[in-house]
């Protein structure tokens, strides 16, 4: 598709969206081993891979998102009540349908949806971080969030990529941490 032909296409809010959900999924990948749902989680990182590509103008990979996609269906409530972080995973998996169903459906993007999902996500985290100064995942979302506008403005694309796996790297640990 010719995405110049589209000026409805919004492909920042689509990018801090999926920004998000790679950023959050330094974390959820953890949980997922935890809750033995590591190869579901896998198809999930691989059509946020494609949706990066795509976003970065590279043709739409249906196949890897609509593997995502039905992988990320049920995630959340396959994860046991009982582990972890269990409020933050199932918010976690939102990101992801937010972030693929725009690809799928290209559908102009308000990054304030993407965006707000993260911080509930964010928002449901169990216990304290310790994260440079945060004590509270909520509060490091939100400055990852403007980081992550500001990465976009002055870095593109790539900028923002790096990013996003840098701030995922922090999600992980914490996760780890809270696994034991």
């Amino acid at each position: 598709m010719d995405r110049t032909a589209d000026r409805t296409f919004d492909t920042d809010g689509e990018a801090l969206c999926c920004a998000a959900a790679v950023r959050l999924g330094g974390a959820l990948r953890v949980l997922a081993a935890l809750g033995g749902l590591s190869d579901r989680y896998g198809r999930i990182e691989a059509g946020l891979g494609s949706l990066k590509a795509f976003v970065g103008g590279r043709e739409r990979d249906d196949d890897a998102l609509a593997e995502a996609f039905v992988a990320n269906w049920s995630l959340g409530t396959r994860y046991g009540d009982e582990l972890p972080g269990a409020a933050f995973f199932r918010a976690g998996t939102r990101i992801v349908d937010v972030a693929i169903i725009v690809a799928r459906t290209e559908q102009p993007v308000d990054p304030v949806q993407g965006l707000s999902q993260a911080l509930e996500a964010a928002a449901a985290w169990p216990s304290e971080i310790h994260i440079s100064s945060f004590t509270q995942l909520a509060d490091f979302e939100r400055a990852c969030q403007t980081e992550a506008e500001e990465r976009l403005r002055t870095g593109g694309l790539p900028g923002l990529w790096e990013l996003a796996d840098e701030q995922a790297g922090h999600y992980r640990r914490a996760a780890e941490l809270l696994v034991g």
